[in-house]
């Protein structure tokens, strides 16, 4: 059997201690059936030296969930996996620029769909009050660029005052009626080939779909063709070679729109998965034979 190595939470980041093993085993059961056993380890503790990583054929960096609270080591570290000739997937560059939702610019800038936003060195309350008329809207969303499962994100309606601005750069958006309305489609592309589909819903009187708030989520058997096209695009707009993908999408009156390409640690929903995770085992073991 072959062992690869799973990038993993920081070992003292409390906030996900409960949650990521059982979505290792579900990965780990998956890999199983390409005969590959994950190993796993705390990207934390490869941050200044990669040695303990190289001597591995694949690192998948799919669990690294909190990466967000500790930027500065994160960007350090996917610089030191690159250098080092790391072999993991997705690409340590791929796993440094998708840390920071400003990438959502550049796949606006290739014609590809996303919600309207404000993007700004420092939000700051005047910010918000315009993004009301801008958007033609009473209610926002202020987030973070570097961000992930929420965190930091908060809904503002007129009248409402900015009380936990996030630190840094952030973006502004129009709330999505629709994410609540009819919920966030997540797409699951394993080497290059769809998987399966999700849809996430937030639970009555909340506009985050994350399982941590209530979220609820179903299969979907039959995902709109052009929520299909729309991801296929966002892949093919991307230059580096990616082993699996999610793609977050919501319908909106005027078509579907990008939310997230999440390139980094997505949950892949593997329990939704009708193969069971088979198609991420072989293009893992695909990965592995090239």
């Amino acid at each position: 059997m072959t062992e690869i190595a799973i990038l993993t939470p920081a070992i003292d980041d409390p906030a996900y201690k409960s949650h990521w093993p059982t979505v290792l085993q579900r990965l780990s059961g998956a890999l199983a059936m390409a005969d590959i056993q994950a190993v796993p380890t705390a990207w934390t503790d490869h941050v200044e030296d990669a040695s303990a990583l190289s001597g591995f054929p694949l690192v998948l960096g799919v669990l690294t969930w909190g990466y967000y609270e500790r930027h500065t080591d994160w960007l350090n570290a996917t610089r030191l996996w690159g250098e080092a000739g790391v072999r993991i997937a997705n690409p340590a560059s791929v796993l440094g620029w998708n840390s920071d939702k400003a990438y959502l610019q550049h796949l606006e800038a290739a014609g590809l769909a996303i919600p309207p936003t404000l993007w700004t060195d420092a939000v700051t309350q005047d910010q918000v009050e315009a993004a009301y008329d801008r958007f033609e809207t009473d209610t926002v969303i202020v987030k973070p660029t570097v961000s992930g499962g929420a965190w930091k994100t908060s809904r503002l309606s007129r009248g409402d005052t900015l009380i936990d601005a996030p630190d840094g750069r952030a973006m502004i958006q129009p709330f999505l009626p629709e994410l609540v309305a009819n919920g966030e489609l997540s797409l699951l592309f394993f080497g290059g080939w769809f998987s399966h589909a999700v849809l996430k819903r937030a639970r009555a009187g909340d506009f985050r779909i994350q399982v941590q708030y209530g979220g609820q989520y179903e299969t979907v058997l039959s995902p709109p063709t052009e929520a299909i096209v729309l991801a296929e695009q966002v892949l093919a707009a991307i230059a580096e070679p990616l082993l699996y993908a999610r793609i977050d999408l919501v319908e909106t009156p005027g078509g579907w729109v990008l939310m997230e390409a999440e390139l980094i640690e997505p949950d892949f929903y593997l329990s939704e998965a009708p193969d069971g995770g088979r198609l991420f085992a072989e293009a893992v073991r695909a990965r592995l034979d090239t």
